[in-house]
């Protein structure tokens, strides 16, 4: 089974690629830009590449953007545990500090608005703004499984079906990962991914280790439910969120559904903006890179978003 190295991610541009070490781990990061930090967090099945065009528009707006391979992902390490919500959020709250910041504006895409929202109650004074985009807050996605299972339980299948352990890492792998593609397609609206995109994430995501590693973070999700540490997680995410946050989200989502990320702000106790991108899938920021950026950095500029 041919398998990609990680030379694959350094992809040319005007970012610089960095190691960063934080709690012990070394992650890749690609930055650009001087000015308040931006820490970007991709999703599943991606790499730091998801956010090229908001590092491009972070900087010229005058911000320090900073996308990081999470754990698992990319560049970064890959080790054999650590892929529950909690270590991932103290991942990112370690580089941030590791970048030479006391705090961040913390925008997270899919898995990667998962663990912001996590970071915001476990964390709270390293994240000064906070963006989820295409995540719900983790128990409103739980509510929402539970209440809608022909709606989100079944645009969620895919996470029961990487249970099962070692064959869905080799069907994510085979033929050149073609599955992995076959899901940027499902998931997207009309017209993405282009081929290149499509490309290197296959590429990225045929780097040893990374589809074991991908699947490790939706087990957690499954298998804590009824342990001792998800249900502490549970209890300890009815915490109120007084970070101001931004709530983007493709209309036509058919990974998580938009109606099951509506209702989030009720965990919010700060201003809170829910904004639907239309024509856009589950990845709004590469499919309406221009509209995406026109809400988040208008928001960004208003020193007092409005509830």
């Amino acid at each position: 089974m041919p398998q990609r190295d990680e030379s694959v991610i350094h992809i040319d541009g005007p970012w610089e690629h960095r190691a960063v070490s934080a709690g012990g781990t070394r992650f890749h990061v690609a930055t650009l830009g001087d000015g308040p930090l931006v820490l970007l967090l991709h999703g599943f099945p991606e790499f730091w590449w998801s956010w090229h065009n908001q590092l491009v528009s972070l900087a010229a707006a005058g911000y320090r953007a900073a996308a990081v391979d999470l754990r698992g992902y990319g560049g970064s390490d890959k080790p054999p545990r650590g892929y529950d919500l909690v270590t991932l959020a103290g991942d990112a709250a370690g580089l941030v500090r590791a970048l030479g910041e006391a705090n961040a504006i913390v925008v997270g895409h899919d898995w990667g608005g998962l663990l912001a929202w996590t970071m915001a109650v476990y964390h709270p004074k390293v994240v000064q703004r906070l963006v989820p985009v295409s995540a719900p807050h983790p128990l409103r996605l739980r509510q929402a499984v539970r209440a809608d299972a022909r709606g989100q339980g079944w645009a969620a299948r895919h996470t029961l079906a990487f249970q099962v352990p070692m064959l869905p890492e080799r069907r994510l792998v085979r033929d050149d990962a073609a599955l992995v593609g076959r899901l940027l397609h499902r998931w997207s609206g009309p017209g993405w991914p282009d081929e290149r995109t499509e490309r290197l994430v296959r590429d990225a995501f045929q780097i040893p280790g990374v589809a074991h590693s991908a699947l490790e973070y939706h087990r957690w999700l499954v298998r804590s439910l009824p342990r001792p540490d998800g249900m502490r997680y549970a209890h300890r995410m009815r915490g109120p969120i007084r970070i101001p946050t931004l709530h983007l989200h493709g209309s036509l989502d058919s990974c998580t559904l938009a109606r099951s990320a509506q209702g989030s702000g009720r965990y919010v106790e700060a201003p809170y903006r829910w904004k639907l991108i239309d024509g856009a899938g589950h990845f709004p920021h590469q499919e309406r890179p221009r509209a995406f950026d026109t809400e988040l950095l208008g928001w960004l500029a208003d020193p007092e978003p409005e509830r």
